[in-house]
């Protein structure tokens, strides 16, 4: 529920500076920082960056990275960029600080709404809600004479038309690329009909009817979208978009700044948003509900870690947010939600879950990112792509003791 009351408040490259352009403080404490890869975060970390002797690393396989290098003694990074889909294996390995004597004395500006509590620690400090949500071609939909669609059923029907007419190389995109990517596909598909990841005792509950439609709905998007989507990441339909070649996609809200970003958009002002489409008629969106905010390593120095902090409240500050309001839907003062905002604020008040932070659903969303493919080229059937997943989930959940 935490994730919800976040979103409903809301209503690779590497940078270094010694520049102190508009930081509070003058940094002289070495620090790094590893994060996504997408705009937010390279805003975030451009602020930080003016506070001197810092680097920040931005690369969309950082959640890959995070855990082996958070474990390092001393740790890789000062400062992590994480989510709820990727904070809790830092948490379980414990190799990630509680905030509150941090916050106590740095962070007293911070909305109670931004502190992630950990039973009674602070373990990380959000500064955006995120979620994926239908983005459209406003302009095609209206030459067309199209409605904005509400339910995957009417999201084929109108990808059947606008490949019809011809207007765009691909009337969908989506963000398909092998492994994480294609399980969140899933993920989010799966519990608009309904689907439960696992049962009370941690046995997996994927192979179920819910597994299969969202498998069917799946493969039948991916008639109308470029036939390398098993490639397709988040940068890709983004870039989609922005060189015209899509007419709607289910995009990270996240993403949708770049859309009026006129250095390398061919579509400004042409793409609008809307809530993420149910699965059935009547339902709520299907997709889930993401935070992303910062946390900071256990193995460093308890004087590197005040350091890290300090640098990282000037990043996250309502000084950023107004220089970058467009960039993210952000749990900051200041910010001011935009025409391209409304899409996920509509998919927040509809009340889609939030992504479970758990240990289960990380073993879960690996073995779904490993298998779903196969159902996709014809390599299994639906029900065997599940007892596959399932397998691997209980194979991993019997190592991590779980079963």
């Amino acid at each position: 529920m935490m994730l919800k009351k976040l979103a409903l408040a809301a209503t690779v490259s590497m940078l270094a500076t010694g520049a102190y352009a508009e930081c509070a403080f003058e940094n002289d404490v070495p620090l790094s920082s590893l994060t996504a890869g997408f705009e937010a975060w390279k805003s975030a970390t451009d602020a930080m960056a003016e506070c001197g002797n810092f680097e920040a690393e931005l690369d969309q396989e950082f959640r890959e990275k995070q855990p082996e290098a958070f474990a390092a003694d001393p740790s890789l990074y000062a400062i992590g960029g994480v989510s709820n889909g990727t904070l809790t294996p830092l948490l379980n390995a414990g190799t990630i600080r509680p905030l509150n004597d941090l916050v106590a004395e740095y962070g007293q500006h911070l909305a109670p709404n931004q502190l992630i509590q950990v039973n009674g620690d602070i373990m990380a400090v959000a500064m955006m809600v995120n979620t994926q949500h239908l983005m459209y071609r406003e302009d095609i939909f209206e030459d067309l004479g199209l409605e904005v669609p509400t339910t995957y059923d009417e999201v084929l029907e109108v990808a059947a038309a606008i490949q019809e007419a011809g207007v765009v190389d691909y009337p969908l995109g989506a963000t398909m690329a092998a492994g994480w990517n294609l399980a969140q596909d899933f993920n989010n598909m799966f519990v608009g009909f309904g689907g439960e990841f696992v049962n009370d005792d941690n046995t997996p509950a994927v192979n179920s009817e819910a597994g299969v439609q969202a498998l069917e709905m799946m493969k039948a998007l991916t008639e109308y979208m470029d036939p390398e989507y098993l490639t397709s990441d988040s940068t890709y339909v983004q870039q989609q978009f922005q060189q015209g070649k899509i007419a709607m996609a289910n995009l990270w809200a996240s993403r949708a700044g770049a859309m009026n970003d006129e250095a390398e958009s061919e579509v400004v002002g042409l793409v609008a948003g809307a809530s993420a489409p149910a699965a059935v008629e009547g339902g709520i969106p299907a997709t889930t509900l993401w935070w992303d905010g910062i946390v900071i390593a256990a193995n460093i120095t308890d004087e590197e870690a005040e350091a890290a902090f300090r640098v990282a409240m000037e990043g996250i500050d309502t000084e950023m947010v107004t220089a970058h309001n467009d960039d993210a839907i952000w749990l900051i003062d200041g910010y001011e939600p935009t025409p391209l905002a409304q899409g996920a604020i509509a998919t927040a008040m509809a009340n889609p879950p939030a992504y479970p932070s758990t240990t289960q659903m990380g073993l879960m969303h690996t073995a779904i990112g490993n298998n779903v493919a196969d159902f996709l080229t014809g390599a299994k059937e639906a029900e065997a792509t599940l007892e596959a997943i399932e397998a691997d989930y209980t194979t991993a959940a019997e190592e991590a003791g779980l079963l």
